[in-house]
């Protein structure tokens, strides 16, 4: 049987119509809508998944933690979280990932390709996601909320991270020494007093820096005295 091509992507399908269900998620098109929120979805089959959120039908539960899902595929992603397994592999990189979308994502790191842009300002992404969490810089829209105090976030990450002020926790140690860190981020920038790495580098004078803070702060004197 022939096999049906997009112009927009590589994606090849046996029939017409499966072709133009595709389509839509260039066009972003979601005709069909949840009539209790207001999702909305390109093809239908993905509404009736959605809905067993309202009816109660999510009937497969994670035997570590409370979340439950409508499909077994998702329930086994979910568990990767708690067993740690990253099955899926950059054949550019060694990083590795849970589930293949993630993977795809990454990969537009190496290819450089961002195909999502913001209609607001002229930013691009390499994911839907991406896009979704950057547009709430101009909607306002915080939906994550802390339960000990006041403070909301546009996403769950940082809703995680803030939660540590509360909690403690600090999971992130450094190999070398004992300090403890509650993002990777500070942890990164900490192994540097160990490795001597300087990546931040003045184009007036040369001098180099393990923080951008430090380069900031260098600049203004810096240009200042040669000016």
């Amino acid at each position: 049987m022939e096999r049906t091509h997009l112009d927009v992507c590589d994606r090849t399908c046996k029939q017409l119509g499966h072709l133009k269900v595709h389509h839509r998620v260039h066009i972003e098109e979601h005709p069909y809508g949840c009539d209790v929120c207001n999702k909305t979805f390109s093809v239908r089959s993905s509404l009736k998944r959605h809905q067993c959120v309202h009816t109660g039908e999510c009937r497969y539960g994670c035997d570590v933690c409370d979340k439950t899902f409508k499909q077994m595929e998702h329930l086994k992603v979910h568990q990767r979280v708690h067993t740690g397994e990253r099955p899926y592999g950059c054949d550019v990189c060694d990083k590795t990932f849970s589930d293949r979308s993630n993977l795809k994502i990454h990969q537009h790191v190496h290819t450089g390709d961002r195909p999502y842009g913001c209609d607001v300002c002229n930013k691009t992404f390499s994911g839907r996601r991406n896009l979704k969490m950057h547009q709430r810089v101009h909607t306002g829209e915080r939906p994550y909320g802390c339960d000990m105090c006041n403070k909301t976030f546009s996403c769950s990450s940082s809703l995680k991270v803030h939660q540590r002020v509360h909690t403690g926790e600090r999971p992130y140690s450094c190999d070398v020494c004992d300090k403890t860190f509650k993002q990777l981020d500070h942890l990164k920038v900490h192994q540097r007093v160990h490795t001597g790495e300087r990546p931040y580098r003045c184009d007036v004078c040369s001098k180099t820096f393990s923080r951008k803070f430090f380069l900031k702060k260098h600049l203004l004197s810096c240009c200042n005295e040669r000016s």
